[in-house]
C-alpha cells in the first residue's frame, strides 16, 4: 500500500532536479499525478517513464494556473495536493540586479506560489481537505552567499505566505507547510562556478550537497496523511547548514 494511494497531486516545475524527482516518488507512492512545467519535452520524458500525466504551464500566468487545477480534475476527479516546485535562481546581488530580472525572479518564485495556492483551494475545499507544499529555500531563512537578492526576497515571501495561507485554510482542513533546501545537486546549480561551490559545499557540516531524492522525502512526508498535524511550519533540509 502506498502512502499517497488515492490522492491526486499537481507538481510544479516538474520536468527535472527536485520536481522529477518528487513527481517519481509520488507516482511509486501511489498518487496520480499531473506534472507541469515549461520545459514539454522534458517533462513529457518524465511523465512517460512514470506513467503520470504533463501539461504545458506557466506558473505566472493565471489562466494556465485554472486551466492546470481543471486537467487534475478532469482526469482524477478532485485534487489533493500541490507541490509548489517550480522557480528560477538568481545570484545578482543588490547592486547587480536590474529591475526586469528582480521582477522575473519574484513573477515565477513568489507570485506564481501565491496564484497557485488560490487557484488550488477550491479544489482541495472541494475534496474536504488537503496539502499544500511550497518549496522555499535556506535563502528564505537567512541571507545566502549563492542566491541574490530577488531570489532571497522570493523565497521570504514565499515563507511568508505559507503561514498566512496556512491560518486561513485550516478550518477547510488544507495543510499549507514549507520546505527549505539547501544545496541541491540538480541543473538549477549547473552554471554555479566550481570552486565557489566547493567552498560552500566546505560549510556544510554534512559535507556534501543533496540528493534530490532527499528533498522528495520531505515533500512526500508533507503530502501524506502522517504529517496530518503539521501545517504553517517550515522544514529544513540542508544538511546542517543552518545549525
Amino acid at each position: 500500500m502506498g502512502r499517497l494511494d488515492g490522492k491526486t497531486a499537481l507538481i510544479t516545475g516538474g520536468a527535472r532536479g527536485q520536481g522529477a524527482a518528487e513527481a517519481r516518488l509520488f507516482a511509486e507512492e501511489g498518487a496520480n499525478v499531473l506534472l507541469t512545467d515549461v520545459l514539454d519535452e522534458d517533462g513529457e520524458r518524465v511523465a512517460d517513464s512514470i506513467g503520470a500525466d504533463y501539461l504545458h504551464h506557466d506558473v505566472t500566468s493565471e489562466d494556465e494556473w485554472a486551466a492546470a487545477v481543471a486537467r487534475a480534475v478532469e482526469l482524477h476527479g478532485g485534487l489533493d495536493v500541490l507541490v509548489n516546485n517550480a522557480g528560477i535562481l538568481s545570484e545578482s546581488s543588490i547592486m547587480e540586479c536590474e529591475l526586469d530580472e528582480f521582477r522575473r525572479v519574484i513573477e515565477v518564485n513568489q507570485i506564481g506560489v501565491y496564484i497557485g495556492m488560490r487557484e488550488v483551494a477550491p479544489a482541495l475545499i472541494e475534496r474536504g481537505g488537503g496539502s499544500i507544499v511550497n518549496i522555499s529555500s535556506v535563502a528564505g531563512m537567512r541571507a545566502s552567499r549563492l542566491s541574490g537578492v530577488a531570489y532571497g526576497a522570493s523565497k521570504w515571501a514565499v515563507r511568508g505566505m505559507t503561514k498566512s495561507a496556512a491560518r486561513s485554510l485550516a478550518r477547510h482542513g488544507i495543510r499549507v507547510n514549507s520546505i527549505h533546501p539547501g544545496l541541491i545537486d540538480t541543473p538549477m546549480i549547473a552554471d554555479t562556478d566550481p570552486a565557489r561551490l566547493e567552498q560552500l559545499v566546505g560549510q556544510i557540516p554534512l559535507g556534501r550537497l543533496a540528493r534530490p531524492e532527499e528533498v522528495a522525502k520531505l515533500a512526500l512526508f508533507l503530502a501524506s496523511d502522517e504529517s496530518s498535524y503539521s501545517t504553517g511550519s517550515e522544514f529544513i533540509v540542508d544538511g546542517g547548514l543552518l545549525a
